[in-house]
């Protein structure tokens, strides 16, 4: 993987479109002595296509696209894929493994949601090693997005899920030494890697999306970030296009950032500028903020071309790739700043 100080290339500039949405005025003005020979072409749509964040996005991305390919449903792979990490106690903020909160409990929080904008979540979810497949059942089998804390889990155990100990020997190791001083301060990059989110566009042209992760290391017992909840970790609209959320979840919930990010696309901007745009206006929000000395928010962006982005508001973010055109990849998203400024 590149050096996390290096930027990703430059966004090469597409050829600018002429149609009567955008155009006639604007163009007509600066440009009166030139004939209009040939229509707008339709921009191939290139799919399928995953994106996730994070190292441990990589072997999700793996598992989600072994799943697509072999004919299983966008939920099915992106399920499949998510519990690649959930299930790893060495990745230390998305279930068995993650960081505890302040009180010793892993409490987990999951979503999933579908190109008919059917969705399903869990918040505030303990002793499940896998809440997005949890997630996915409530979605399936019910008729609400969310269920939280004890609901959630009775929920899961009537659907055949076991109850367990998430809470390693190493996790466990790590509280007690931070017992010892009990500061929080959730830096993202040095602390904890925080959510796995993936967006996907399938065979069919069809977007779906996930997220799954413990949460902050050290949370209040009863904090739920960002992740669970639709419209904030996680958004997309089968007519536009997906976004995703990873860093601190206060700063996402209080702008609603998925959900602008994809209405930003809607409007006809770039998935980058899109991702760009909404990272910026959260740092403009947050500029005397008393989270502003650890404040990291990122997010990913996949349209219905499958073009994609990530934008983060510090240096550090990288998100994994996986189509049919290079394979599974990492790349490094651009920043606004980095962590010494």
């Amino acid at each position: 993987m590149s050096n996390r100080r290096d930027f990703i290339k430059k966004t090469t500039l597409g050829t600018l479109a002429i149609s009567s949405v955008l155009g006639v005025s604007g163009f007509a003005a600066n440009h009166e002595n030139e004939e209009i020979t040939a229509e707008p072409k339709e921009k191939k749509q290139q799919k399928p296509i995953i994106i996730s964040t994070w190292n441990h996005g990589l072997p999700a991305n793996k598992e989600s696209w072994k799943n697509l390919k072999e004919g299983k449903s966008a939920l099915d792979a992106i399920e499949a894929g998510m519990k690649i990490p959930e299930a790893d106690p060495t990745v230390r903020s998305v279930g068995y493994g993650g960081y505890p909160d302040r009180e010793g409990k892993v409490t987990l929080d999951a979503c999933i949601m579908d190109h008919n904008s059917n969705c399903g979540s869990v918040c505030f979810l303990q002793g499940i090693k896998h809440p997005i497949s949890v997630a996915k059942r409530v979605l399936q089998n019910t008729p609400h997005v969310m269920l939280a804390g004890q609901g959630a889990l009775q929920f899961a155990l009537s659907e055949g899920f076991k109850e367990e100990n998430l809470l390693t020997p190493e996790s466990e190791k790590d509280w007690k030494k931070w017992l010892e001083d009990s500061k929080y301060k959730p830096v993202i990059n040095i602390e904890n890697h925080d959510t796995i989110s993936m967006l996907m566009l399938d065979q069919d042209g069809n977007l779906s999306g996930g997220c799954t992760t413990s949460g902050a290391a050290w949370k209040m017992h009863g904090r739920v970030g960002d992740s669970p909840i639709i419209g904030a970790g996680l958004f997309l609209d089968n007519e536009v296009g997906a976004a995703a959320a990873t860093g601190l979840g206060e700063a996402v919930i209080r702008t609603a950032g998925s959900a602008m990010v994809v209405e930003l696309m809607r409007q006809g901007k770039s998935p980058y500028d899109a991702c760009k745009e909404i990272t910026e206006r959260i740092y403009n929000k947050h500029k005397n903020h008393k989270d502003m000395e650890y404040l990291q928010v990122g997010f990913i962006a996949l349209n219905k071309n499958g073009e994609y982005a990530g934008y983060s508001l510090r240096s550090g973010f990288n998100f994994a790739v996986s189509d049919d055109v290079k394979s599974h990849r990492m790349e490094d998203a651009k920043f606004k700043m980095s962590w010494d400024k």
